[in-house]
């Protein structure tokens, strides 16, 4: 998206926005004279103007879409697998990993959803699987790089203890990996991550989960040795 065409579409955007706020208040003033607008509906016309402000300033990508799109399913998987360590027997130190996951990952997700409903986009529900695409006319599902298969996903949910431990850390680098790779192709698109939120978010993957993946390692080799997992 070029910068002259991404500030035509603000203004349009904004205009729309504006003369719908517009002929809004005026109904509710011939109707009802006495009720305010309501907060949700104030706080979302402002959430949306504030989105089209800011893509006139940095505008955003297909690259931006698909990838905030693409992650929001990536991370729902993790919240699955995380959410399953209390009830399969998992190490202290592999629960309180899992809960850092989930906290950080539902709020990303809330991140995620609020930017593609800000810039009218479709927003994907927060469920695991495949992102459903639409390529010559025709609908695709991909699974995102890293996402845990089918069989791989059943065979952590039916391990307990100790072999719990070894294949959520086994799994979650996988899955953190394709995180990861998601955020260099982003980088790597000519345009993208322009997007305030996009770039700072898409830096926040590659440092945490980077973190988090080193840690994991150590986790894993602590395990396969017989030793205290740190």
């Amino acid at each position: 998206m070029t910068l002259s065409r991404a500030r035509g579409l603000a203004a349009t955007l904004l205009t729309a926005v504006t003369l719908g706020a517009c002929s809004s208040a005026t109904h509710a003033a011939a109707t009802t004279p006495s009720e305010p607008a309501s907060a949700s509906t104030q706080g979302q016309a402002a959430a949306i103007a504030k989105a089209v402000a800011d893509s006139a300033r940095y505008p955003y990508t297909a690259a931006d879409v698909h990838f905030m799109s693409a992650m929001i399913g990536h991370h729902a998987q993790a919240i699955v697998m995380s959410g399953w360590a209390a009830s399969h027997g998992a190490d202290p130190a592999v629960q309180r990993l899992a809960d850092r996951i989930i906290n950080a990952q539902q709020d990303e997700i809330r991140t995620m959803q609020s930017w593609l409903r800000d810039r009218r986009q479709p927003v994907p529900d927060a469920k695991p699987g495949p992102m459903k695409m639409v390529m010559d006319g025709m609908e695709h599902e991909m699974l995102m790089p890293g996402m845990l298969t089918d069989d791989q996903m059943k065979q952590l949910d039916a391990a307990r203890g100790k072999e719990f431990d070894r294949l959520f850390l086994r799994f979650m680098i996988q899955h953190h990996r394709g995180a990861v790779s998601m955020v260099k192709d982003l980088f790597a698109s000519y345009g993208a991550a322009q997007d305030e939120t996009v770039f700072k978010f898409a830096s926040d993957v590659q440092v945490d989960q980077s973190t988090e993946i080193a840690r994991m390692e150590k986790m894993l080799a602590a395990l396969t040795f017989g030793m205290t997992i740190p």
